[in-house]
């Protein structure tokens, strides 16, 4: 594995190495690979304030398995005390960049990774297939030293990681059972080590190992994927006005610099900043005000107490989805039992949006799926309900962000988790609750986001007028 020590002659992030081909004429200057290099720009100021933890290996001894036997038990001695296996807070959310053949994959990792900012003093980039090679070959030197029964993934996920803390992958894919049953696992010892990772691929995260042996074992995987990386289409897709879709979905986790950029890009795409510069507007509603505070063309931008922090209801929001056609919240916080007002008025927004068939787009500081039960929460209702017998006992590898996750996706499975915690009142209560999180899942979809904006590929301003004509028939409803 080729780790080479960090060298950035002309200490050029990779915007300013972008200018520099344009101005050299190497490149044409693009707004859509602008907006893709903004995002590398993004993760290389976060890499530059980075301090990686120390890389500490687990013993041998604990990554055995321990003994049932009551003999066995004696000999090998008092539990050896497992590592941590808690991914670092202060970890920059890397980048996963698919698309297809021609749409400059490479071309964006090389200026990622010959512009990493000088504080990272070594790095790795590999193609993914012989990096997965060369880990099945450390993992059978383990087990042969050491015996089948090692959890030897741990162990290797440690020695790459001493190597660098920014691993970089090329051509990422999964066609392998041997690589799917242990990506997951690997990804996550490694980020729990402090490692960044950036990679490309040919597939969104969704189409990876796709009809494969076992492939719902893999899904975890998938799930750490699209949660601790930020997914970029590469593929420019532009609408009737010729302005490129941004590369990220319309979510975006934690609250980070990418948050800012993130906002501002779909900002920029759903208003129309040409003819109607960003501006404040007010809406009345039953004689009160309520505040945009900014607005362009159907678009409105709020941060999430100035439009849920304050006393607004359901009528606010209604008159909202008249005016407006897209929605950008920021700084929205995570709401355990304490702030059980806020997550209710939340919900209420939610629904104003969903109904309205209206865009939503969120930074928020936690995924999506711990914006209304945080882990602990999630943790003891699963106790209690698999005392219960209402909630199945865990699948091999399974931890509680996987069941966070099924829960977006999962109405069924989402109010039975509900149900086993005492934090809601009543059955109308967790169905709202449970709702939101799966409109939330539905209003992210690709399907959702790219309905009526004209996309060039999907019929131009003649798709865009006509859910137009469809939006005009619901406000009119809704007198």
């Amino acid at each position: 594995m080729a780790t080479v020590s960090n060298v950035n002659p002309h200490s050029r992030g990779p915007l300013e190495e972008y200018d520099e081909r344009v101005h050299s004429h190497q490149l044409r200057n693009d707004d859509h690979q602008r907006g893709l290099v903004q995002s590398l720009q993004d993760l290389h100021d976060m890499l530059a304030e980075y301090n990686p933890p120390k890389v500490v290996h687990p013993s041998i001894r604990s990554l055995r398995p321990r003994s049932k036997s009551w003999i066995g038990s004696l000999l090998q001695g008092k539990p050896t005390k497992k590592l941590a296996t808690q991914i670092p807070p202060n970890l920059p959310k890397g980048l996963y960049m698919y698309g297809d053949v021609g749409s400059g994959k490479t071309m964006l990792m090389d200026m990622f990774y010959d512009t990493l900012p000088p504080n990272i003093t070594s790095k790795t980039r590999i193609h993914f297939h012989n990096f997965m090679q060369d880990v099945h070959h450390r993992l059978h030197v383990m087990k042969t030293e050491h015996g089948d029964d090692l959890d030897a993934i741990l162990y290797v996920a440690a020695d790459i990681a001493e190597k660098g803390s920014v691993l970089c992958f090329d051509e990422f894919q999964c066609t392998d059972v041997a690589d799917a049953m242990i990506l997951r696992r690997l990804l996550e010892a490694l980020m729990t080590h402090g490692v960044v990772l950036v990679t490309t691929s040919n597939r969104h995260p969704d189409d990876l190992y796709k009809n494969g042996i076992q492939r719902q074992s893999f899904i975890p995987c998938i799930n750490l994927l699209k949660t601790r990386l930020r997914v970029l289409n590469l593929d420019s897709h532009t609408d009737y006005r010729k302005i490129p879709r941004p590369p990220s979905g319309v979510y975006h986790h934690p609250l980070d610099k990418a948050a800012i950029s993130h906002a501002e890009k779909w900002f920029r795409f759903l208003g129309d900043p040409e003819n109607d510069p960003p501006h404040t507007a007010v809406q009345r509603v039953w004689g009160r005000d309520i505040e945009v505070p900014k607005a362009s063309g159907q678009a409105a931008w709020f941060k999430f107490d100035e439009l849920i922090g304050r006393a607004t209801g359901a009528a606010d929001y209604l008159e909202l989805m008249r005016s407006y056609h897209a929605f950008i919240v920021t700084d929205v916080p995570g709401m355990s039992y304490r702030e059980r007002d806020l997550a209710r008025r939340f919900i209420t927004f939610i629904d104003a949006v969903y109904e309205s068939r209206a865009k939503l787009v969120l930074t928020s500081s936690v995924p999506l799926y711990q914006l209304f039960m945080s882990p602990d929460e999630v943790h003891d209702a699963l106790d209690s309900g698999r005392a219960n017998g209402d909630v199945a006992l865990p699948t091999d590898g399974e931890d509680v962000d996987d069941v966070m996750r099924m829960m977006m996706d999962d109405l069924g499975l989402n109010m039975q988790m509900l149900k086993s915690s005492a934090i809601f009142s009543g059955d109308e209560e967790r169905f709202a609750f449970s709702r939101a999180l799966s409109r939330l899942s539905e209003m992210g979809s690709r399907e959702w986001v790219e309905r009526g904006l004209g996309l060039e590929h999907r019929g131009g301003k003649g798709e865009k007028e006509g859910w137009e004509r469809v939006r005009s028939r619901w406000r009119e409803d809704s007198l």
